[in-house]
């Protein structure tokens, strides 16, 4: 019988696992994005000090701990090769990376998505990666445009109802120093 019909459980996790593949594409991220990937490697930190915490015999540990180790790799290599694009506050009249897009399609039904990075992606949330067909439709062009995408289904037109960008977040010292000085 062909592996491929053998399921498997994580009791019987090879002893090497294969890396997680890393895009060649340059790896966009809004300032959101970074914070998102950051914070995933905090956590994947603590569950490793947990499970290192623990000292056990147990084979499942072994292999959280396998699966653990790939992730923080990967999270890390994605952490260092983070391109950070803010385009946040931007007055920008066309899709940029970061842009918020609101689409009306032929039937009147209207979806907002965001173009974000591919670690940020999330199509079920409205994040779509910029390298996505749907992203390249919608790249450039300004509200009132119609944009087509070809699906399995044939073609969709959608076209572009509004056009915004996330506010720009302001750190600690910024608020600082838009106080008005105490007399």
């Amino acid at each position: 019988m062909s592996r491929a019909f053998v399921k498997e459980d994580a009791n019987n996790l090879p002893e090497e696992l294969p890396e997680r593949q890393v895009s060649a594409l340059p790896n966009y991220v809004t300032p959101q994005g970074r914070a998102d990937l950051e914070s995933r490697l905090a956590r994947l930190i603590e569950t490793r000090k947990t499970l290192m915490a623990r000292k056990s015999d147990d084979p499942l540990q072994g292999q959280q701990l396998r699966l653990l180790e790939r992730d923080l790799r990967y999270y890390e290599r994605r952490l260092k090769s983070v391109i950070i694009i803010d385009n946040s506050g931007s007055g920008a009249g066309e899709a940029r990376f970061g842009a918020l897009v609101t689409v009306k399609d032929d039937a009147g039904a209207a979806q907002e998505f965001a173009i974000v990075g591919e670690d940020e992606a999330d199509a079920a949330a409205g994040r779509i990666c910029w390298a996505s067909p749907l992203a390249a439709a919608l790249l450039g062009a300004r509200p009132g445009a119609l944009v087509s995408i070809s699906r399995g289904s044939g073609e969709t037109r959608l076209e572009i109802t509004a056009l915004r960008y996330p506010e720009k977040a302001t750190t600690k010292a910024e608020k600082g120093a838009e106080k008005e000085p105490e007399r």
